[in-house]
């Protein structure tokens, strides 16, 4: 009697702990799905790896965040493909979309030679910006939700302690480790490329302000702005690539900070007038102000894209570990100075949707 009473005692007692443990796992799944108020939920994952990896031992993974809209789907393909073969390092591509590009991008990426890359698609919820984009009813088409996804990287990449962030117009011509690997000091959450080094000293887009300091970016006429006491003739930073301390972004709480740079000047109009539509960069410049660590020049040789001409010789950006196409012509687009080097990276669309042909169709003919 005494053993049967305990055989029954045993199973009750199981039965509470497969309960209350049911319970609990159900309550860590509310709690995982709730806990991103941003809509970055992750759409799909490819964990696997290629088998050299595996083979040279590289375990180590390297966060690389990436915007990918679907009109210019066709610069993240080139970029990701760029990196992918320019490294001997474990990538893993998180892939910033909207929902309608999700499909797109997905056959893009798995019915090409790009299929071994790792990846997730994390999809974007643009309501996450109401209230912190002053949005011209005239121009509402012109908002890109997709240029703050960098603003979110701790959501991005939630459980890495350092990221690399890109743009969508770039080449990347060297190993992306090393970019990884550039020290930022204690304190700084970010590494960028100054608008005064040695590669793009000084440049001016015409009828776009003085873009290479922090007047070209900020209105010192407003009250806020001066009372920041930055000075006007700071070098100002580009934003398109960039290295993340992630721990040190979570512990500084860099994205409120984003946020409320926002928000107020959409109560107040504080970004300058002559800006060249970059309302991603004042808020950063803001934020990081003297509080940020620099990466080598040469891996962001930009402003490829501010005029149809060459900017550089043929030697200097066959030297660049990066090139940026930043500016209005894109080197997926009629003219643009060495889309040559662009093109050896791009992959065709298997759907079609995204094409070159309106270019130079004569070049395509015989493909």
């Amino acid at each position: 009697v005494n053993i049967s009473i305990l055989i029954v005692a045993v199973v009750i007692f199981l039965l509470v702990l497969h309960h209350n443990f049911l319970g609990l796992s159900d309550f860590l799944k509310r709690e995982l799905s709730d806990s991103n108020p941003l809509g970055l939920q992750p759409v799909d994952f490819i964990p696997a790896g290629p088998q050299r990896l595996a083979d040279e031992g590289n375990t180590k993974e390297i966060s690389v965040v990436i915007a990918a809209s679907d009109e210019r789907l066709g610069g993240a393909i080139a970029a990701m493909n760029s990196i992918y073969h320019h490294t001997r390092a474990n990538v893993l591509f998180h892939i910033v979309t909207l929902n309608d590009t999700v499909d797109h991008l997905r056959l893009w990426l798995s019915n090409t030679n790009l299929k071994n890359l790792r990846y997730r698609i994390l999809d974007f919820d643009p309501r996450v910006l109401e209230g912190k984009v002053q949005v011209d009813p005239q121009k509402a088409d012109t908002l890109k939700p997709l240029t703050f996804a960098r603003f979110y990287l701790p959501n991005l990449v939630p459980h890495a302690e350092k990221a690399i962030y890109v743009d969508d117009d770039v080449i990347v011509q060297d190993d992306i480790l090393e970019l990884y690997n550039t020290p930022l000091k204690p304190g700084h959450a970010a590494a960028f490329s100054d608008d005064c080094d040695s590669t793009t000293n000084k440049v001016a887009v015409r009828g776009a302000g003085n873009q290479y300091n922090y007047i070209g970016f900020l209105d010192y006429k407003k009250e806020t702005i001066r009372k920041l006491a930055m000075k006007a003739n700071t070098c100002s930073f580009n934003p398109g690539v960039f290295v993340a301390n992630l721990t040190e972004w979570k512990l500084q709480n860099i994205t409120k900070q984003l946020e409320k740079w926002m928000a107020l000047n959409v109560a107040e109009e504080l970004y300058s007038r002559t800006l060249a539509g970059s309302i991603t960069t004042p808020p950063l410049l803001i934020v990081f102000y003297k509080q940020h660590s620099s990466i080598d020049p040469m891996w962001n040789v930009r402003h490829l894209g501010s005029s149809a001409g060459k900017r550089y010789s043929p030697q200097f950006v066959k030297a660049a570990k990066l090139l940026h196409w930043n500016g209005h012509f894109k080197p997926w687009g009629r003219t643009a100075s060495y889309s040559e080097v662009w093109e050896k990276w791009y992959v065709p669309d298997p759907t079609g949707k995204f094409s070159l042909l309106r270019r130079h169709p004569e070049a395509y003919e015989a493909k």
